[in-house]
């Protein structure tokens, strides 16, 4: 399966190298790159790639701005953030805007493909210095409504890193209705973005050791 990735980073020497490798992969094809968010969104709309890597400090319109944008009109877009900067508001305001990752730059080449596809998938990337600081975040509601039954094995198996159509298949339902079920889940544990939620049940226990999570602290 060929994963379609749009780049967008105001550097043009970031893209080519991104570039350069990702054409090393025969699964990973870059259909276009953007300097700024604005073209980012633009070429978004046009190209439909799987994965948009998104840089965050761009002139215009920023990456969590323009990753808002693509995940509202183009929710079957992924959005992996790949930036230099670990500050809290950025981190914050890229996963409540629905990026499905978000990694630093200097993070391994064979790393980052592996994000991808895990981003083209639907499953949560983070580096493990924003997994720390997602999960320092991450309280207990006061008073959270009870999950069914149901609702707390789609949340474990949202922990465990599967995407809903993954989910859908291991509990024999629709994926509309996994998605039904991440809106409620989001919605009872006061929750705004899967990501949180994940990291989330990790905290709390709801992961066993049955299954490998280790991708929250990548």
């Amino acid at each position: 399966m060929t994963i379609r990735i749009l780049l967008v980073d105001d550097h043009r020497v970031v893209r080519q190298g991104l570039k350069m490798f990702l054409a090393l992969d025969p699964e990973l094809v870059v259909v276009g790159e953007a300097a700024n968010g604005t073209e980012g969104v633009r070429l978004a709309r046009e190209l439909l790639p799987d994965v948009v890597l998104m840089d965050l400090l761009m002139p215009g319109m920023d990456g969590v701005e323009a990753t808002a944008t693509i995940r509202r009109e183009l929710p079957e877009v992924e959005v992996l953030v790949l930036t230099s900067v670990l500050e809290d508001d950025k981190v914050f305001g890229a996963m409540r805007a629905g990026a499905s990752g978000y990694l630093l730059k200097d993070t391994e080449e064979d790393e980052l493909c592996r994000a991808i596809r895990a981003a083209a998938a639907g499953q949560v990337q983070l580096s493990p210095q924003v997994a720390a600081r997602l999960l320092r975040e991450i309280h207990a509601p006061e008073s959270p409504e009870t999950l069914t039954p149901r609702e707390t094995e789609v949340l474990r198996l949202l922990a465990w890193g599967l995407a809903n159509k993954e989910i859908a298949r291991e509990l024999s339902i629709g994926e509309k209705t996994v998605k039904t079920h991440v809106s409620n889940i989001l919605g009872k544990l006061g929750m705004l973005s899967r990501t949180q939620a994940a990291l989330y049940a990790v905290r709390a226990g709801l992961v066993s050791g049955e299954r490998d999570h280790d991708q929250y602290a990548r």
